[in-house]
């Protein structure tokens, strides 16, 4: 995945991702803020981490960091993303609000994250994601440091339901609904 064109991230500015991963959307930032913004990437996984650094370690200004998508260890930033971070928390409404406190005013918020089908022909679907789940949860303990925090997901409606900071919400959806983009700004 590419970084999203709702958060557009400026020259200058920092951009943070919350559960960056093995690093892929990083260097998209880092080309758009140029060499004079910052990129911090925060993932909860070593594994991811180490691959993260590896394909990050040519820029001074982008950084991967262990840390806690909960309580990232970030104080302030222009632009956050978080993707497929948000359906693997203990309580996602709560993180989000987090990460609000951490954007400057006039700065974006963009999580991207699975959604469960709540219609009844595509419900059948929600059984492969939550084999997914199930699958990552094995392997890794989620964002939060809970073994089981990607077993169950923590919400039918998508993410960040109606937890952006105001109403210049973007709604886009990708992969035939599944996953959800909803970005606003504070």
């Amino acid at each position: 995945m590419t970084a999203p064109l709702t958060l557009s991230a400026p020259p200058g500015e920092t951009v943070v991702e919350m559960g960056c991963g093995m690093g892929a959307n990083l260097p998209g930032f880092r080309e758009r803020v140029g060499p004079a913004g910052r990129v911090v990437g925060l993932n909860f996984a070593p594994g991811a981490l180490a691959v993260a650094r590896d394909r990050t370690a040519r820029w001074d200004n982008v950084a991967v960091v262990r840390a806690n998508a909960c309580h990232p260890s970030v104080r302030r930033a222009d632009r956050a993303l978080a993707t497929f971070v948000v359906e693997m928390l203990g309580d996602p409404a709560a993180a989000i609000e987090t990460w609000v406190t951490l954007i400057s005013p006039g700065g974006r918020l963009a999580p991207l994250d699975v959604a469960r089908r709540t219609r009844p022909a595509t419900r059948p679907l929600n059984l492969g994601l939550d084999a997914c789940r199930a699958l990552l949860a094995a392997r890794d303990p989620g964002a939060d440091g809970r073994s089981d925090s990607r077993a169950r997901p923590t919400s039918r409606r998508g993410p960040a339901h109606g937890t952006q900071p105001d109403d210049t919400r973007v709604k886009e959806r990708y992969a035939a609904g599944f996953a959800q983009l909803v970005a606003g700004e504070v």
